[in-house]
Parts: C-alpha cells; structure tokens; sequence
C-alpha cells in the first residue's frame, strides 16, 4: 500500500463472507465506481486464495489487503497471497510489530482512549476506531483532544451522509463494508446497485479532501 496514495482517497472497503464467482465481476464494479482501497477479511472462506485472485484480476488498479488478522499465522497467509496492508478488529501486538518491523501498513482496532494510545505505541498506520457507529462522529472529536498526533480511521456505522462529520471530527480516514456488500445482493448480482453505493461513499470522501 502507498500510504501518501491512500491519504488522498483514505476510504476502505470491507468486503467479508465474498464467494470465488463475484470476485471479477465485483472488483470490476468497484473499480468502476472510484474505489481504491478494499480489504478482504481473513474469515472469508478461501481467504488467501481470494486475496491472490484479487490481486491478479486488479492489476494495480485497487490496493488489496487483509482484514480480520488475528494472528501471526493469519498475517502470513495473507502476505504470501499478495496483502499489501493488514486490517484487525483489536490490538494483537504481535501481528502489529512485525507489521511495524517490515513498514507493512497496519491498521490495528481499538475503542477506548487506552486502547488507542496502545495501538498507535505499538506502531500502528492508523489506529481503526471500532464500532465507531456507537458514539459517532463526536466521540472522534473526543479522542483527537488528547491524541490529535494519532491517525484515525472511523469504522462501523459510516455512511456517505455521515462521513463529512467523521472528517470534520478529526478522522482520518473512514470505512465500510456489510451496508454495501450484502450477500444477497452478491448472491443476485446487482452489482449495478452496489457500484451506486459505492460511489457515493468516493463522492463523499472526495468532496471533503478537495
């Protein structure tokens, strides 16, 4: 990942649970509609091999990573199949540190004003802020009093309509993921109707960073 390139779009798709058929025809759709960032989560079945799919099918067009690590042997898989940044729900210490050790972007997860002190120490990119939906846009504001020096990114209830607030609140970057990649709409492949979405969320991120 090049974090500078994810600094001008700091937007995230989290795609979980994607089965092998729509990984073209979805990446195609997402490409389509501006996206730049996806991260497929580890306890999407035959993660690794949709990892090194996606990788193959993009071409470099979207930077593909790996979500939902939660161990060293997780971290592994997902790097031999091409991730070139790791997701977690929480600090797992270990992951972050060899993150850290080799300058692969990490974006640990963490809530309370500890947690993230604690994942940014151990050396993350950008500490996740999960659920951020909970507290919303105010609670960022919160923690950017004391840790304006700590890089953010909101994930869990972002919306297009919201995501302006998060920016203004001092977030870094914003995420999201089942609102949008539904499985049933995977399984029926309105990805037409995922592409729209999508777009509004580039449109939204887009028209705060200009």
């Amino acid at each position: 990942m090049d974090v500078n390139r994810f600094n001008q779009l700091p937007l995230m798709g989290i795609i979980r649970g994607l089965e092998s058929a729509h990984i073209e025809p979805l990446l195609e759709t997402v490409i389509k509609a501006g996206l730049e960032t996806i991260e497929v989560t580890m306890n999407t079945p035959d993660a690794a091999g949709i990892i090194a799919r996606a990788c193959d099918i993009s071409g470099g067009r979207i930077t593909v990573g790996a979500g939902t690590v939660l161990s060293k042997t997780e971290l592994n898989e997902a790097l031999d199949a091409g991730a070139s940044f790791i997701v977690l729900p929480n600090l797992e210490e270990e992951v972050v540190s060899v993150c850290a050790g080799k300058a692969i972007p990490v974006f640990p997860g963490a809530l309370t004003p500890s947690e993230v002190f604690k994942a940014w120490k151990a050396g993350a990119t950008m500490v996740k802020v999960f659920p951020a939906g909970i507290f919303g846009p105010r609670y960022i504001k919160e923690l950017k009093g004391p840790f304006d020096d700590i890089r953010l990114m909101a994930v869990g209830g972002v919306t297009p309509e919201n995501t302006s607030e998060y920016f203004s609140s001092g977030s870094d970057a914003v995420a999201f993921g089942g609102s949008v990649f539904r499985k049933e709409w995977l399984l029926e492949g309105d990805f037409e109707y995922i592409g729209k979405l999508v777009k509004r969320y580039v449109e939204a991120v887009r028209s705060v960073k200009s």
